[in-house]
């Protein structure tokens, strides 16, 4: 008896994973312009999105110029340049320095610099730093 024969999964997708996606990638590309908003992160992120959402969107982004080489970079375990590391470690500061005057209440300053203190050390020592 010959087994039936093998149907394609049909292809799902995950509309929530979808549009968190798209969201994460406008604050990517809006970090590639501004100032103090790091975009690699947001790429990585939207990258993880959507390949739960639609594995699709994850190639169309990963195809982009810049973006992608980026994201493979990340998952590829290369780090991050070192210029990058210290722009990013330099707006963790200013933001959490001008944020902490606007927090109430002294626990959630505690947290709020707790926070920055570990991005700074998840930045400075767990992230590779790539060698150009």
């Amino acid at each position: 008896m010959t087994p039936p024969p093998q149907r394609a999964q049909p292809h799902r997708t995950n509309p929530l994973w979808v549009a968190v996606g798209f969201v994460l990638t406008g604050l990517g590309f809006l970090g590639l312009i501004l100032p103090g908003l790091p975009g690699t992160v947001f790429f990585v992120l939207a990258a993880a999105a959507f390949a739960k959402g639609d594995p699709r969107w994850e190639t169309w982004l990963l195809s982009r110029p810049v973006v992608g080489q980026m994201v493979q970079d990340y998952r590829e375990g290369k780090g991050m340049p070192l210029r990058a590391k210290w722009i990013a470690c330099a707006c963790i500061v200013v933001a959490v320095s001008f944020s902490l005057t606007r927090i109430p209440v002294l626990a959630g300053q505690v947290a709020w610099g707790l926070v920055a203190l570990f991005g700074l050390w998840y930045i400075t020592l767990r992230v590779p730093t790539k060698r150009e």
